[in-house]
């Protein structure tokens, strides 16, 4: 781990590669050496040509939650978001103080300015305050000095984790280049595919219940994704407050790896409607053949199970409101973040060629309108 921090995997000794592929090669598979293995994998994959927004991000090394079975686990796949969450940003914003103070010499290019790191601190901060109050602690927001409430919740962040949960962390952050921003870069995609894994839970769970006719239950959930999505938001924020020229500068490092590829989107967007032919046959499905698979296999949806529901006369007129009202609020906080991602890559990508072969802005334009559902009123009067 030293020496990808010192050069950026990019750059990385080849002599290192040959050793590491040499110990993958004598390590036996087994469930003892499962995490070896996937490190193994995360950090050889530019060599072995299997680079991608999966590796880039480390997400295997993770364990983020997953989207199957849900039922009386949503309690646990909830917890074990929230742990992950807060342990990212609050690792991402010790980066920032330790830069600062002088006592990390990690990523040391570009360093960002006094005020840039402040606000960094504050949206940081707001970023984690829904998790911490799910778990029950203080969001330390009310500090006079920011700083010093980053150190305060990280030190209680810590105190916290477990041998396991730090390793995690520590092996789950290979970046490309040594330029400062990839840091904050990696921790806030982490912490977002961490929450679009919980998110496809989720809407896993919604289908369940309007399949076998539990309309508040569905609604409930439903009224919770939407929470996680709005609570999440400073994230962009956060993202937002990157030196464009230091996206820039490592950015040309990561060719192959692009959000395009995220799974746990892709899972959420086909829980919630079975997408039609064009996309399910374009880049944005056939990056994520597993997903793909799924659909093709007769994967479910919010939009189906609630027309069946529907149809099989399971639900009664004030069913049928309460759940569009909250599929109708679920769609708007979606397609919010999608507005907030365009306008970001928008500022960051100047309408550049996307990353893994992906056309950047443009496409972010034109998918950011899919409609998450087909309006309800509609369809049923159809």
């Amino acid at each position: 781990m030293a020496e990808f921090h010192r050069t950026g995997k990019q750059f990385v000794a080849d002599d290192v590669f040959v050793l590491l592929d040499w110990i993958r090669a004598v390590t036996p598979r087994s469930e003892e050496t499962r995490l070896l293995r996937d490190f193994l994998d995360v950090a050889l994959d530019k060599r072995d040509g299997r680079y991608d927004y999966q590796s880039y991000l480390a997400l295997n090394l993770l364990r983020l939650p997953t989207v199957e079975p849900t039922g009386d686990r949503r309690g646990d796949l909830q917890r074990q978001h929230d742990r992950l969450y807060v342990h990212l940003i609050a690792d991402a914003l010790a980066f920032e103080l330790a830069a600062e103070t002088g006592m990390t010499d990690l990523l040391p290019l570009q360093r960002p300015g006094p005020e840039r790191v402040a606000k960094r601190y504050r949206l940081g901060l707001r970023a984690v305050s829904a998790a911490l109050a799910r778990q029950g602690r203080s969001a330390m927001t009310d500090l006079a000095e920011p700083a010093a409430a980053v150190a305060a919740m990280h030190d209680a962040v810590v105190a916290d984790q477990s041998p396991t949960e730090r390793r995690a962390l520590l092996i789950g952050m290979l970046p490309v280049y040594v330029v400062h921003d990839e840091y904050l870069f990696i921790r806030v995609l982490q912490a977002y595919e961490a929450t679009f894994a919980l998110l496809a839970a989720e809407v896993q769970a919604t289908v369940e219940a309007l399949t076998v006719g539990h309309a508040e239950a569905a609604a409930d959930q439903l009224a919770y994704g939407r929470e996680l999505l709005n609570s999440a938001a400073p994230l962009f924020s956060l993202m937002a407050t990157m030196q464009p020229e230091s996206f820039r500068a490592f950015r040309v490092y990561t060719e192959g790896a692009s959000a395009i590829q995220s799974r746990s989107y892709k899972l959420v967007e086909s829980l919630c409607r079975s997408p039609e032919e064009p996309r399910l046959s374009s880049a944005a499905y056939l990056s994520v053949p597993e997903v793909r698979d799924r659909v093709l296999a007769g994967q479910p949806s919010v939009e189906h199970a609630y027309h069946e529901a529907d149809r099989l006369g399971r639900l009664g007129e004030p069913d049928r409101l309460l759940l569009e009202t909250r599929m109708g609020e679920f769609a708007n906080a979606l397609t919010q973040w999608r507005q907030t991602h365009y306008r970001i890559a928008s500022r960051m990508l100047d309408a550049r060629m996307g990353t893994g072969y992906t056309e950047g802005t443009p496409y972010l334009a034109v998918t950011r309108s899919i409609p998450v559902f087909t309006p309800a009123g509609n369809a049923r009067r159809a």
